[in-house]
């Protein structure tokens, strides 16, 4: 006869797999979309509206990196005079700001140890970009990171989807270094999975995408509306998607906007990454994940969307640590109740049967 605590773990095993199966199963729907979404033909292409747009930098250090993308900026099969290029050198001690200006962009130096990230960098920007260059008349701000490339249609593609009404719009992430080890391959087939397995279903549903780091659109408007550029945790990017969520905003995806990233290629780059990206995610789940809940339930706009959002945010990783542990511990109980009996060796085999007969038995 099982004991009450193999009965206990048995069905512990079988309600944490229930939850993650029900909870998670969308996913596979997104899947199925996407591959029926590729095997649709093309819309018929219209007339598009021409935009006045500034693309920002925010950068630290990149003076080996940011003439190239300012280069293919300058590249862009779009009108030039339509785009202007703001980089913000933030708290950089090398000469990135000299090699963005000799490239062609609008350059400001930024010192400040206090207030410190991204976010910051891109607010200060952008009200020196309403304050001395209003009268340019931007439509809407596209944000880069230092170490992209564009593909020469970028901008064009992205002006497509704006047209449609999108006031947010992401794009496809590409890969710079995909073949320099299994690290940046894994990052690149990631990227892959999210442009072209979570937002391209989520654009046929016409649900909310969420944007991701850089390579996004966003329109002068909405950051009016916001009092500039409001997001400071350490994922900005998955704040603001979960900000304009809540608000109501849809956020778009154009797949054939193309730009390359460079994809961190050691193991101690890819885990401070990792962490602070699990840092964030945490953060956000802790500002707005009530909020979410509750629009899921009671709200008038984007319920699915904000389901979404909470199951990207959710902290399943914890969860999964506690599910190893309380298993760890039926483990450690079950082994020292036979050890004295039957030896380790053999204590470790009558509990991994006993385990075994309680999932499948």
């Amino acid at each position: 006869m099982d004991s009450p605590f193999l009965t206990f773990i048995t069905y512990f095993n079988l309600i944490m797999f229930l939850l993650f199966a029900v909870l998670y199963s969308y996913k596979f729907v997104y899947i199925y979309i996407a591959f029926r979404a590729k095997r649709k033909k093309e819309a018929v292409k219209r007339k598009v509206r021409i935009h006045n747009y500034a693309a920002i930098i925010a950068a630290r250090n990149e003076e080996l990196v940011i003439g190239e993308l300012i280069k293919s900026i300058k590249n862009q099969n779009y009108p030039e005079d339509c785009v202007d290029i703001f980089v913000v050198a933030d708290n950089c001690t090398d000469q990135t700001a000299k090699v963005a200006k000799r490239a062609g962009a609008i350059v400001r130096e930024r010192f400040n140890k206090l207030l410190v990230g991204k976010g910051y960098a891109l607010d200060y920007m952008i009200k020196i970009i309403e304050q001395e260059y209003a009268a340019n008349q931007y439509d809407g701000y596209l944000i880069f990171d230092a170490d992209n490339l564009l593909d020469e249609n970028y901008i064009a593609e992205m002006n497509k989807t704006f047209n449609r009404g999108y006031r947010v719009v992401t794009s496809y992430r590409n890969s710079k270094n995909y073949g320099q080890n299994w690290i940046t391959a894994g990052y690149s087939l990631w990227f892959l999975h999210e442009a072209e397995y979570l937002n391209l279903p989520r654009m046929v549903l016409k649900t909310s995408c969420a944007i991701s780091g850089t390579g996004f659109l966003v329109h002068a408007n909405l950051i009016k509306q916001n009092g500039g550029w409001i997001h400071h945790l350490l994922t900005e990017d998955i704040e603001f998607s979960v900000h304009q969520i809540l608000k109501g905003e849809t956020i778009g995806y154009c797949k054939h906007a193309i730009f390359y990233d460079e994809q961190p290629a050691t193991l101690p780059q890819s885990w401070n990454q990792r962490l602070r990206w699990a840092k964030g995610f945490y953060q956000v789940l802790g500002k707005y994940g009530r909020d979410l809940i509750k629009s899921i339930f009671f709200g008038k706009s984007n319920r699915f969307s904000c389901y979404d959002m909470t199951m990207t945010i959710m902290p399943a990783l914890l969860i999964s640590l506690f599910s190893l542990f309380v298993n760890g511990v039926f483990y450690v109980n079950a082994v020292f109740e036979v050890i004295d009996e039957k030896g380790f060796v053999q204590a470790m085999n009558i509990v991994m049967l006993k385990s075994l007969i309680g999932y499948y038995g």
